[in-house]
């Protein structure tokens, strides 16, 4: 292996222990990735076109490493990040990639390090460190590669092994690159997966014109509570239609809500005529994750619950370049309390299944891992977002495991919006998961061939039965 990762990374310091986490980790390293939630482009894989520079490629668009350059005092301008008000920002690509080069050093410590450099190894063949002095050849070394037919989303695709991706789009996106996908004669596989935020929330940006879109393109009256529902159930049928397993939800929390019928009508007549409060809005959102339950009780697609976060914590930063720009902080969430209502209405059923996420690690012991340790409903997504990392991981499994169990968690999903860390981020779980089994082995807890059964399930097959794919 290159110098810049060890073949050994991430497996336990003691000899015995690391040699049973080599064996484990060489039965699922070269199993096919499942990638059911994540944030890539499917015009890439439509279009299939050569990726920009490598600035473009892995830095502007990647938030986990603009927002640690920003926190250091470089300006997001400075690196190339859209702004929303239209001020201007770098274009060089290669200015904004010396930039980071010679601040790399920041991530020591980090996954994304982790990720980056596995990715410069196994993806472009570098050999030498990333800083300043080595900027420009690096730059050069990826800007040659990405021009060449192998670095194409389609053949990258098929160089990661995906057996398939799940790309998140809005309940109002008519999926015109799905629907080229799908025509086309390639058999990357490739689905999309439906994000109603912008027409549940009523604090969404334009979300009664939102409404108003929803029902034209449904052929529903989105004027009428019933009319509303009816929106959603031909728009998540059309997602189907295209290859959808899931849906997703990023509520800011995990509140849910059942109301009778008139309360429920009553409620939605307040927030579409724009006259709901806070409180209002709020219990909206909460009646509509369960309502969202009940749809897939009926159709099937697994609900995603990603809470949490508050969006956009700086207002500046939102005003000059928008959302999703490292802005996001967790949240002390509540469970327990907040998906009851839920759960008294589908938490059940075998035949539903819910995925909970948290950016709040307090909840794992506490209320997620018993949670899903009881309710047939419930499983747990793997660490997300801050704890998509090793530490988190290994955090994790000793959270859960002991009260849920590894069968009631869904393995991994990458859920990023960089497509060349896919690959890298899937090795990192497989290694940490590798060294946690390999710990409940040598401490006689778990037999060997046991073991490997859980690691290969943790490492493809739960995802593939979780999301149906």
């Amino acid at each position: 292996m290159s110098a810049l990762i060890h073949e050994d990374r991430l497996f336990p310091a003691d000899p015995g222990t690391r040699a049973i986490a080599r064996r484990l980790y060489q039965s699922v390293k070269d199993l096919p990735l499942l990638s059911p939630h994540g944030h890539t482009d499917p015009r890439w894989y439509a279009q299939n076109e050569p990726f920009p520079d490598p600035a473009q490629l892995l830095i502007v668009p990647d938030h986990y490493i603009f927002r640690m350059l920003y926190s250091q005092g470089i300006p997001l301008a400075d690196l190339g990040v859209p702004s929303a008000d239209g001020s201007p920002v770098e274009t060089d690509g290669r200015k904004i990639w010396r930039r980071f080069a010679e601040n790399y050093f920041l991530f020591r410590g980090t996954p994304t390090r982790l990720w980056l450099d596995d990715t410069f190894v196994n993806l472009f063949g570098i050999t030498e460190p990333l800083n300043g002095k080595t900027a420009d050849v690096i730059y050069d070394q990826i800007a040659a590669l990405l021009t060449r037919p192998e670095y194409r989303p389609r053949a990258l695709f098929e160089r990661f092994n995906l057996e398939v991706i799940a790309t998140t789009d809005g309940a109002l996106d008519d999926l015109r690159w799905h629907k080229m996908l799908r025509d086309s004669d390639w058999k990357g596989r490739v689905v999309p997966a439906y994000r109603p935020d912008a027409v549940i929330d009523p604090d969404a940006v334009g979300f009664q014109a939102n409404l108003d879109t929803l029902g034209a393109i449904s052929g529903a009256d989105t004027g009428t509570w019933q009319g509303y529902l009816d929106a959603h159930r031909s728009r998540r049928a059309y997602f189907k239609s295209f290859g959808a397993t899931s849906s997703d939800h990023g509520h800011l929390t995990a509140e849910t809500a059942n109301l009778g019928e008139a309360e429920a009508k009553s409620l939605f007549d307040r927030v579409r005529s724009g006259k709901a409060d806070a409180r209002e809005k709020a219990l909206f959102r909460a009646q509509m994750l369960t309502e969202m339950a009940k749809m897939s009780r009926d159709d099937g697609l697994v609900l995603q619950i990603h809470p949490g976060a508050w969006r956009s914590h700086s207002a500046e930063i939102l005003q000059k370049f928008g959302r999703d720009k490292g802005f996001d902080i967790p949240m002390q969430t509540d469970y327990v309390t907040a998906l009851k209502p839920l759960l008294d209405c589908v938490g059940l059923d075998p035949n539903v299944t819910v995925v909970l996420f948290t950016i709040d690690e307090t909840s794992y012991s506490r209320e997620l891992a018993p949670l899903a340790g009881a309710y047939p409903a419930l499983r747990l997504g793997p660490p997300w977002w801050f704890f998509d990392s090793p530490e988190g991981m290994r955090r994790f499994r000793e959270l859960t495991t002991e009260t849920t169990g590894f069968y009631n968690t869904v393995g991994f999903n990458d859920d990023t919006r960089a497509f060349p860390s896919i690959p890298a981020r899937h090795d990192v779980s497989r290694r940490v998961d590798s060294a946690y089994l390999a710990r409940l082995v040598a401490e006689h807890q778990m037999p060997e061939e046991e073991a490997m059964e859980v690691s290969q399930d943790l490492a493809y097959r739960l995802a593939k039965r979780a999301y149906k794919l």
